[in-house]
């Protein structure tokens, strides 16, 4: 965990207006779909996580108790999952090949804890919403030359020592890594 960095915010014109250019992406290839979502996670991470806490902040100022519960029963049920999943290879290697299937698992898994509790709306809105929201932009965002130099150079970066990021921890106790493809 020591030297963990926060990526750069990216320009609102590069993240959502002029230059940014969005297509839905081929269902027939979920290897370069996944490996799309998986660098622009990483490209975008500041902006993702920004959007994320202004959403939980509109939520949260509405209704702070049921908002905290449901990201203390998410962080619960994810920490529990990455425990799980981190002590055998046969668990890492599921959590690696199907990362749709395991993130439906923990926030299926937060979703009951929260419906226990009452708070199902505050769940959907203010966890599951900025989700939704960053995995959609993540997947109908096309990269750019940019963002495929920067994702090139944190990957190798990577390998000599280079600095962590968030996204970077996220991704790994998903079992996700960045490949680097060029196309």
């Amino acid at each position: 965990m020591d030297e963990v960095e926060l990526a750069p915010l990216r320009p609102l014109s590069d993240f959502l207006l002029e230059s940014a250019r969005f297509q839905v992406p081929s269902l027939r290839d979920p290897t370069r779909w996944n490996n799309r979502m998986i660098n622009n996670l990483l490209y975008y991470q500041t902006n993702y996580f920004l959007s994320a806490v202004v959403i939980f902040l509109i939520i949260g100022v509405l209704h702070p108790v049921k908002m905290v519960i449901g990201v203390l029963a998410v962080a619960v049920v994810f920490s529990v999952f990455v425990y799980a999943t981190n002590n055998k290879a046969a668990t890492r290697h599921f959590k690696k090949d199907h990362p749709l299937l395991c993130m439906g698992g923990v926030l299926f898994g937060g979703y009951l804890l929260v419906y226990m509790a009452g708070a199902v709306i505050v769940f959907l809105f203010g966890i599951a919403l900025p989700l939704f929201l960053i995995l959609l932009h993540s997947s109908l965002r096309m990269r750019n030359v940019k963002n495929r130099f920067t994702n090139i150079k944190m990957e190798y970066g990577d390998i000599v020592g280079m600095k962590r990021t968030p996204m970077n921890l996220i991704l790994d106790a998903l079992g996700q890594q960045p490949e680097v493809v060029a196309h």
